[in-house]
């Protein structure tokens, strides 16, 4: 049986937005006209859109959920963009507005405006370019480690997944006839692996760099884009959503890029036994996000079968397998 949605579109904390409302903030917040265009992008939790102004120039304007972030943890993300660009590091970094800051609010929900940058996803990277792509995060954390960002959120089971479990457990979104099981099985996740982040140092990182967050620009480089999920972090979740496959699997492209990582910022390649650790938490996170939309929204367009008991019970033996490579896994340097 699924679950009962909880709500519908008009629940949305965006339904109020029209499209001359968009317009009209921008042009504002820009300090100059717009033409009609207004291309929505696809973004589940935020609402993005392409705009034009009279000269033909594309900008993106972006609405962030209500109550998902404050401004102050915005901010944050706004200014390591911007202290990304000034070191000439290729990120998309907000715009300055009329009111001489990046962050503006209407209509009850905060926005920001950015330059438009086309580019493409590659996916599959050659080894010149697992090099340069360990060069340009390697540099990214050197920005990352200056500073802290004490609005966001720390990257470790304890915070972190515990946060996302607790949401899951009270929406009441794990199917009745396995929620004990689940939240049995994840505790003793949590258990296990926590202790292993004790003494690894956390700084500010991207938070969720997969193929889709990095475009191609022939001719310039890669770009790393959409920090949204920017977190105080161990280096290494930078790092294990690139590969195809588990660590073991894939030390070739691995040691590329961290060859290309040192020339910047040293790695310790002692982390890497995070991986699997790092991977079971991101199968929690993606529950609460789905989750998210249901309650938000009241309705997820990312899985239909979320919340039936097939659904939880298929994600109860993932769960188990992933505890039991955590178990057997280690790190795939195992030298180290």
């Amino acid at each position: 049986m699924m679950m009962q949605r909880s709500g519908n579109l008009t629940q949305s904390p965006f339904a109020r937005l029209r499209p001359d409302d968009v317009i009209t903030l921008a042009e504002k917040s820009l300090g100059r006209e717009l033409t009609n265009l207004l291309r929505p992008y696809n973004s589940y939790i935020n609402r993005v859109f392409e705009l034009e102004d009279r000269e033909g120039t594309g900008v993106i304007i972006k609405f962030y959920r209500p109550g998902r972030w404050t401004r102050e943890a915005i901010e944050e993300e706004h200014l390591f963009l911007r202290e990304l660009m000034e070191r000439e590091i290729p990120v998309i970094a907000p715009l300055t507005l009329a009111t001489g800051e990046t962050l503006a609010r209407g209509h009850g929900i905060y926005f920001a405006l950015f330059p438009k940058c086309g580019g493409r996803s590659i996916d599959e990277f050659s080894d010149e370019q697992w090099l340069e792509l360990g060069r340009l995060v390697g540099r990214m954390h050197a920005v990352g480690s200056v500073k802290s960002a004490g609005n966001r959120e720390k990257m470790v089971p304890s915070a972190a997944t515990t946060r996302r479990l607790e949401y899951l457990r009270t929406n009441k979104l794990v199917a009745a006839e396995l929620e004990q099981e689940f939240f049995s099985l994840t505790a003793g996740l949590i258990e296990e692996i926590d202790h292993q982040f004790d003494t690894v140092p956390i700084q500010r990182i991207h938070g969720d760099l997969h193929f889709s967050n990095i475009i191609y620009r022939p001719g310039e480089s890669f770009y790393l884009i959409d920090f949204d999920d920017m977190v105080m972090g161990p280096q290494v979740q930078d790092v294990w959503m690139l590969l195809h496959g588990y660590g073991e699997d894939s030390l070739i492209e691995l040691d590329l890029f961290l060859e290309g990582y040192d020339s910047f910022h040293r790695f310790d390649r002692r982390t890497c036994r995070l991986i699997e650790p790092l991977r079971a938490m991101r199968y929690i996170h993606y529950l609460a996000w789905c989750g998210y939309q249901v309650v938000e929204d009241g309705r997820t367009e990312v899985n239909p079968d979320f919340g039936s008991v097939e659904f939880w019970r298929n994600e109860l033996i993932e769960m188990q397998d992933q505890l039991e490579r955590i178990h057997t896994a280690g790190n795939p340097f195992g030298h180290l």
